[in-house]
């Protein structure tokens, strides 16, 4: 049994790993044209797309997840008292997911600013899953994106949350 345990240990930290790898592996760059005109991932100013577009009944949508997880420190007395990291995606029109990663470095310096200001007023304190805390959080996320992406954002969507206190 001494002899086996180290082998059954190497196979399994084998196999997480190369599971691991895979469910983390980049999204491929896609060297597509871009159809969006003469617009830029730096400009700030949303897309003319016209009236808000209602999410459509008939599910012609994307959900685009960012490629990173967010990681936000929540501060005690000027000390990292926990840790929120949490993934997100966002619900656009069909045909934008393209458009969406070319302005993501973008849109993850607007959600860290959202995401800090949400941790700074004590957001992510006591039970921060709270339905009215975390639709906050939603609706603040979702009106920064909008200001990157335009009418073409329906939704921003919490995928993952998890708080890890510091002891």
């Amino acid at each position: 049994m001494r002899k086996l345990l180290p082998v059954l240990i190497v196979v399994f930290g084998t196999g997480l790993g190369a599971g691991l790898g895979w469910m983390l592996r980049p999204v491929p760059e896609i060297a597509a044209a871009d159809t969006h005109g003469d617009r830029d991932a730096t400009d700030e100013t949303p897309m003319e797309t016209g009236p808000p577009v209602e999410v459509p009944r008939d599910g012609d949508v994307d959900y685009v997840r960012l490629n990173n997880q967010f990681v936000v420190p929540v501060l005690h007395d000027g000390k990292v008292a926990s840790l929120v990291v949490l993934s997100l995606s966002l619900e656009v029109q069909a045909g934008q997911r393209e458009f969406v990663y070319t302005l993501e470095p973008k849109l993850r310096d607007v959600f860290l600013t959202v995401l800090f200001e949400h941790a700074n007023a004590g957001g992510f304190d006591g039970t921060f899953t709270e339905s009215r805390t975390m639709r906050l959080l939603r609706e603040a996320l979702t009106e920064a994106a909008r200001r990157i992406v335009g009418e073409a954002l329906f939704d921003v969507l919490v995928i993952d949350i998890v708080r890890q206190d510091m002891g």
